[in-house]
């Protein structure tokens, strides 16, 4: 037996958390069966020599179960520590002992946490601005700061703490100081900001070193909400950084270099960076060794002091943004207009790194597109004016490796102009980068356009998952939409560890909810926007879905905890504004969003009542508070919902559900909100599964939008109609999920008909008509929540409805849709977690794998068994169960 994977709040060795009372999870690896932990004793020190020698700062003593016939009460997860409180700065080396019902034990290698700077006091640093000649009306220069300063004893530890408004890149000694990216991160500005730590010890030296930073604009004040006039400068118009170094000598002895007036700026060759419109460099404007020592900086500015709050600093919550993985260019294309055009085969999101040779002066101008149009051209109008353009300017008669700074592009396509020479496939690369979340899922089955499909989901998070969870990478929008993020929650925590991406997120929801509970549509909330983009159905209700869905994931009582408010308030609004109705029906909502649509006169499309899926949120999300009130004990809370909830069934029911069972708009939604929320009275529940499943014959594909998706295909299954199910799946025809694999896609598409079946391109708007206000992203997540169903039911797997974290395991895979074989893993929280099946000569064979600490209920397809499935109870360890379909 050993013990792996020690974390500290979701995270390896961390350092700079700010959280006083951090969570300890690990992980048991054995080749046992049935191995469950009995008892654990964590030890924490200020040092390994001191953890060795067990002079400790706390000791947990041997924790044990409370019943030890059942030891799987007892967690290997998000366990508090129960030390001293923790001093800013202050490192604490750890490791735990496990006890087994195997009657051994073993010790933990030892892991480490490091607190970042806790109290405001902290902060001997100021922020500083750039005193440069700018014009904050559009795109500007990227202002270069720098800083010597002597070390004059022998280092023996060092610490940067650093912030920004904007974006920063800092080099000490003239080398980067971490391969992050996009930092401090996009938070709420207004309230809180993010600052990052990093170890750079060994970058110093004793005598004279240099520190430089450079500053983007980044999402603090370049260009945001395309849709909106004069779309800068939402959070401020000056940028700025905050850095402060602790050095720790030898000697025990302290110092700190901070920012202050003694910097110094200029301007360097990034003439403009910006998240929407790209970056121009002028190689010719670099300022060799500007972040090293004996740099002459006698010409360049000075800088000011801003009196901006270091009261809302935070420490990084979230994964940080890094490059992940390279792909390379298949085809150099040339289109009927002459355009010389990269095709990387795959939709990612990033940058090109490029390698150019020619003399001084010289350009290359890159242009960035999702798709080629029917013609087979360069295709930039869905891009809804995001210029996603790299202009390159030589400086030397050398070869030239360039990449941008602080921008990202989400393309396909690269359009490549002015360039000197032949460009060839060997010179560009694209660079994948997004929020460094582990994958913890995998699915395959016997389909292989339904493994394009989870692939193409795959990178759809990938591509979306920068910082926030935005709705697309490429057009002048790539915003954290709450309905989005809510739609995909579930399968996103299959596909990756999401466990600290989205507590970072749900943050700023938090702290963006406007005062009267309301939740805003977009978060980090754009303050010009007003209190108008707030309290849509499905949209807002994120504020409760997701927290759960966490919850669920990874067993993260705390995101409960401190989530509450956030979520009582949410309901609590709706609650007031329905007054004694209990129907929320009020205020702007953007229904089932780009459900099926036609152009018949007879059947606009599967139109559904907007107060009806207001009001079925409005239930749900109450549901969710009740469970959450009774995982955090709230007992009155509890009584005061369950109540509510009661009410808004009631007028649910005399509402919108007729006596022999359908449900107004009559549209698979429509049902599948009342089923999957358990608002049809019992005795209807039969006939209105009935009617969704006669819809869904009578059209014979999927009709919903961004709200029913989600649902449809877990409704149908748990009603009987898994047939159905798969049909639905399987379908290759618009509109449908294998519908865009067969057009090309390699990830989610915004519209079931992105491109159409005659080959054109969807130029329908979001609110008009107006084909210049088009909306149409080929990398949109929504529609890939279809994926919780394929891990939860083809493959099968999922968790006891009294489980959270994996604790308690269902492996129930419900075979269909012709496929012969299906498997998926997921790395859970305890450990991997698989299901593998095949089908041969009419037998049904499994293999399981269930991780230590947990127990499993496997129901394996049995056609002799009266109910369809043969139970078995596990415990960990690997199985394998043959039956007779």
């Amino acid at each position: 037996m050993q013990i792996k994977n020690l974390k500290t709040e979701y995270k390896i060795n961390p350092i700079g958390i700010d959280v006083i009372v951090p969570r300890l999870s690990w992980q048991i690896v054995s080749n046992e069966k049935n191995v469950m932990q009995t008892a654990y004793r964590i030890h924490t020190a200020d040092s390994l020599e001191n953890l060795n020698a067990e002079k400790l700062i706390w000791d947990s003593g041997k924790i044990s179960s409370d019943n030890p016939e059942h030891p799987e009460q007892l967690n290997s997860i998000n366990i508090k520590y129960g030390g001293p409180k923790p001093k800013s700065s202050q490192r604490f080396y750890w490791k735990v002992c496990v006890w087994t019902n195997k009657n051994n034990s073993s010790w933990s290698e030892p892991a480490f946490w490091e607190m970042g700077l806790l109290e405001i006091t902290d902060w001997k640093a100021d922020w500083i601005h750039p005193l440069i000649d700018e014009d904050i009306s559009k795109a500007c220069l990227c202002p270069i700061l720098r800083k010597e300063f002597n070390l004059n004893k022998r280092i023996n530890s060092a610490r940067v703490y650093a912030s920004a408004l904007g974006l920063y890149e800092l080099k000490i000694n003239g080398q980067h100081i971490s391969k992050n990216l996009f930092t401090p991160g996009w938070t709420s500005y207004n309230k809180r900001i993010q600052y990052q730590t990093y170890d750079i010890t060994d970058l110093l030296k004793k005598g004279a070193n240099a520190v430089g930073a450079t500053l983007g604009d980044g999402w603090f004040r370049g260009h945001l909400a395309g849709w909106i006039k004069d779309n800068r400068n939402f959070y401020g118009e000056k940028l700025a950084l905050l850095m402060q170094i602790n050095v720790g000598y030898e000697d025990g002895t302290t110092e700190t270099i901070v920012t202050d007036s003694s910097w110094k700026s200029s301007t360097g060759p990034i003439l403009s960076s910006d998240i929407y419109n790209g970056e121009i460099y002028d190689a010719r404007l670099e300022k060799d060794g500007w972040c090293n020592v004996n740099f002459d900086d006698s010409d360049w500015n000075k800088v000011e002091t801003l009196n901006h709050s270091k009261d809302i600093l935070i420490a990084q919550t979230g994964p940080p943004v890094k490059r992940i993985q390279e792909v390379k260019a298949i085809e150099i294309i040339k289109t009927p207009k002459g355009e010389t055009v990269f095709d990387f085969g795959q939709n990612m999101v990033g940058w090109i790194k490029f390698k150019v040779k020619g003399k001084p002066g010289d350009k290359v101008v890159l242009r960035h597109a999702e798709i080629l149009d029917p013609e087979g051209n360069f295709y930039i109008a869905n891009l809804k004016g995001a210029k996603q353009t790299i202009e390159y300017t030589l400086q030397s008669n050398e070869e030239e490796v360039f990449e941008p700074h602080f921008t990202f592009q989400g393309f396909r396509y690269v359009a490549v102009d002015e360039f000197p020479g032949e460009p060839i496939l060997e010179n560009f690369v694209g660079i994948v980068v997004h929020s460094d979340m582990e994958v913890t899922g995998s699915f395959e089955c016997s389909n292989s356009l339904v493994n394009k499909l989870q692939q193409n989901i795959l990178w759809g998070q990938k591509d979306n998952f920068l910082d926030v969870p935005t709705d697309c990478p490429q057009r002048s929008e790539r915003l954290g939409w709450t309905g989005d993020a809510q739609v995909f929650a579930a399968t996103a925590s299959f596909n990756m560890d999401v466990s600290s991406f989205f507590t970072k997120w749900l943050g700023d929801l938090k702290a963006d909810q406007l005062d009267n509970g309301s939740v805003v549509h977009i978060v980090p909330y754009i303050p010009v926007l007003g209190e108008g983009g707030a309290g849509g159905a499905a949209w807002a209700d994120s504020a409760v879905i997701v927290p759960w869905v966490i919850y669920q994931t990874y067993d993260d009582v705390r995101l409960l905890e401190n989530q509450y408010r956030s979520m009582k308030s949410w309901v609590d609004f709706m609650k007031k504004e329905a007054g004694s109705s209990y129907l929320y029906t009020s205020g702007f909502h953007y229904g089932d969003w780009l459900a099926f649509t036609t152009d018949r006169s007879d059947y606009p499309g599967a139109t559904t009542c907007k107060e009806l899926i207001s009001s079925a949120f409005f239930a749900y999300s109450t549901s969710l508070l009740i469970k959450v009130a009774e995982v955090l004990n709230k007992k009155n809370d509890i009584k005061i919902y369950e109540k509510l909830y009661d009410n808004i069934k009631n007028a649910f029911q005399n509402e919108f559900i007729t006596p022999n069972g359908r449900v107004t708009s009559n549209t698979q939604t429509a049902y599948l909100l009342a089923l999957a929320f358990d608002l049809v009275p019992e005795n209807l529940k039969k006939n209105t599964a009935k009617k969704l499943a006669d819809d869904v014959r009578k059209f014979g594909h999927i009709t919903t939008g961004f709200v029913g998706t989600p649902f449809i295909c877990h409704v149908l299954t748990k009603f009987g109609y898994n047939d159905l199910a798969y049909m639905l799946l399987n379908r290759i025809e618009y509109p449908s999920w294998l519908y865009p694999i067969t057009k090309g896609a390699t990830t989610i598409w915004e519209r079931w008909d992105g491109i159409k079946p005659d080959g054109s391109i969807n130029t329908k708007a979001a609110f008009s008509i107006d084909e210049d206000e088009m909306m149409n992203s080929f990398n949109h997540y929504a529609y890939g929540a279809i994926g919780d169903w394929m891990y939860k039911t083809i493959a099968g797997i999922k968790q006891d409805e009294t489980s959270s974290g994996y604790k308690k395991i269902i492996i129930q895979p419900q075979p269909g849709g012709g496929l012969s074989f299906a498997k998926a893993e997921f790395k859970s929280i305890y450990g991997k977690i698989s299901s593998d099946w095949k089908i041969e000569n009419k037998k049904f064979v499994l293999e399981v794998e269930i991780p230590p600490n947990t127990t499993a209920k496997v129901f394996v397809p049995d056609s002799n068994q009266e109910s369809g499935f043969k139970k078995h109870n596990i415990g960990s360890g690997k199985y394998k169960f043959e039956s007779i379909l």
